[in-house]
């Protein structure tokens, strides 16, 4: 198998990257983004409001819903998780109650990425060629290596940092694809006891997927893969046991109880109604795929030319696992992207293949190359870190002027805070920044992982000071919590709010950022309300709802960072 790999890995390229930076490194992305800020617009709040609604005892555990709308965001699992969570934790915030197990779920993502590169590069068909006279890799140091490696560019990949740090069932999703990943490469080479527990975590995946909103994509991955399984098991043992009479039942038993699980979850998924169709297609003769191309470019990069790489260099391995397992989760999330409303969040789904794929261009990867990312790398988040400093600095002193300026336009009503704790975590994260530059150009040139430590390092500062230095400013801008805040002091207290028109996302941050009491115009109206909250939108047909001549028009509302976005306000006559 080994003959004709392109890896040519000497020992001294598989060095160790130390656990506690390594750990350290996954801590300073996963913690930004979970702690201090406010739920952001659309989905974050929307799926934060749902968790609230079922804490309070106000939604169905099985039918999610805010004010009694259902979201639409299907799949019970995440929305459980936040209000589990919430009602265990009483003395915490709910907002960073709800956080925790989402905080978990990416912790989940990295690991599951990590564990996954280091069995795909324990494959047979994966390991680097042996050497006349010895030195070679060592295959367990290799495969540790890649993982490595493997993990640096999931962390990398710019489109991760946002969506992996909402409250959303997106996150879920990413996980559970991550895991199942990890037990599909497993259930290739797996046998006696650890079969069994990767048969639980294959069943224990699969469900959770299901119960994300997400039993399509399950299945078709689930069943691309137990293909691709019993083909390497096939493989694999057609040569370790010579075809004996125990080989065929060693190989498809396995296989046949993990797809023996995948058409159980499925039938139950229908029996519970999670297995309609999300109407993807009826989009498809709208597709822009000139902006889908432009998504896939910035939201997968720096991985996707290591991917094209990969795919080319090992073209003659396209059916060993290694390459064929992550390849077929990249080509489900690329599909369920392309046809999909919400593209960047379908993509999401396609980030641990990317990452398990970009890992294993680096054994074949010119020095020209990886030298070309790291100057490239070196150049663009040095810009980035410079770019959020000095606006920072201008928010806070006026100077330099014109970065102020554009602030006080863009995000009008914004005071500045300085905050002595996020200053200097920011400061600590760029001079470890100038610290790994200086590193990876004075030493360490032979690591595996090299090409890789810039980019991952240099996407977790630039989130880390986004989530640092411009928190307030993305808290302003980003977040209802300001518009909220600003109908709550119309409405005087201990009475209730009609709603009429409203999103979730703004039902959502009304109840929690403004303290309101809200009931739907289309429901049993509180005679009592003295405060009638409406949409644009909704006011043309107002009246078919109320009775306008009982109601004045108070004030419109505008959300300070989008003059088109704004609410109407009217006040109740009479006592």
């Amino acid at each position: 198998m080994n003959a004709v790999t392109p890896a040519l890995v000497s020992q001294t390229a598989v060095r160790r990257l130390p656990r506690l930076a390594l750990i350290l490194f996954c801590v300073a992305y996963v913690l930004p983004g979970f702690l201090g800020r406010e739920p952001w617009k659309v989905a974050d709040v929307t799926a934060f409001g749902v968790m609230l609604e079922m804490a309070a005892g106000h939604s169905g555990w099985w039918q999610p819903q805010v004010l009694g709308l259902a979201v639409e965001e299907a799949g019970p699992l995440p929305y459980w998780l936040g209000a589990a969570f919430i009602r265990w934790l009483p003395f915490l915030s709910p907002e960073f109650a709800a956080r925790i197990p989402f905080g978990g779920l990416l912790a989940l993502t990295l690991a599951s990425t990590w564990y996954t590169v280091y069995q795909l590069a324990r494959q047979p068909a994966a390991q680097p060629l042996s050497f006349a006279f010895g030195g070679e890799a060592n295959p367990k140091d290799y495969a540790r290596a890649l993982a490595d490696a493997g993990l640096l560019a999931l962390i990398a990949c710019l489109g991760l940092a946002q969506l992996s740090h909402e409250t959303t069932p997106d996150l879920a999703r990413l996980a559970m694809v991550a895991t199942l990943l990890y037990a599909a490469t497993r259930l290739t080479q797996a046998s006696g006891r650890s079969m069994a527990r990767v048969l639980l975590l294959w069943g224990g995946a699969v469900t959770a997927l299901v119960l994300s909103g997400a039993p399509w994509i399950a299945l078709l991955l689930g069943a691309g893969w137990l293909v691709l399984a019993a083909f390497a098991r096939g493989q694999i043992e057609a040569v370790e046991s010579n075809w004996d009479e125990a080989a065929p039942t060693s190989r498809w038993f396995p296989v046949l109880v993990a797809g023996g699980t995948l058409a159980a979850v499925m039938v139950a998924a229908q029996a519970l109604g999670l297995m309609t169709w999300p109407s993807p297609l009826a989009q498809r003769d709208g597709m822009d795929w000139g902006n889908w191309g432009r998504l896939l470019v910035w939201f997968s990069w720096p991985a996707w030319p290591l991917v094209l790489w990969t795919l080319w260099r090992w073209r003659r391995q396209w059916s060993s696992p290694h390459v064929a397992l992550p390849l077929w989760s990249l080509l489900v999330s690329l599909g369920d992207s392309a046809l999909s409303g919400e593209r960047d969040r379908a993509l999401l789904l396609a980030l641990p293949a990317l990452a398990a794929l970009a890992a294993f261009a680096l054994p074949t990867l010119r020095r020209s190359v990886s030298a070309l990312i790291d100057w490239f790398t070196l150049l663009f988040f040095t810009g980035c870190a410079l770019v959020i400093w000095v606006i920072w600095v201008a928010m806070q002193t006026g100077v330099p002027a014109k970065p102020a300026a554009n602030v006080a336009k863009l995000a009008p009503g914004f005071q500045p805070e300085f905050s002595l704790l996020l200053f200097l975590i920011a400061a600590v994260a760029t001079l470890a920044w100038i610290w790994l530059v200086a590193w990876r150009v004075g030493r360490h040139r032979e690591a595996l992982w090299k090409s890789l430590v810039l980019p991952a390092a240099g996407a977790t500062l630039s989130w880390l000071l986004l989530m640092t230095l411009w928190l307030p400013l993305l808290d302003h801008g980003r977040s209802y919590g300001p518009l909220s805040r600003g109908i709550a002091r119309m409405v005087p207290a201990q009475t209730c709010v009609l709603a009429d028109g409203l999103s979730q996302a703004q039902i959502a941050a009304l109840q929690y950022h403004g303290q309101l009491k809200l009931h739907r115009t289309d429901q049993q109206a509180d005679p009592g309300c003295r405060m009638l909250v409406v949409t644009p939108e909704a006011q043309e047909t107002l009246d078919q709802r109320v009775e306008l001549t009982q109601w004045a028009f108070k004030a419109t509302v505008f959300r300070l960072t989008d003059q088109k976005e704004r609410l109407l306000v009217y006040q109740r006559l009479g006592n």
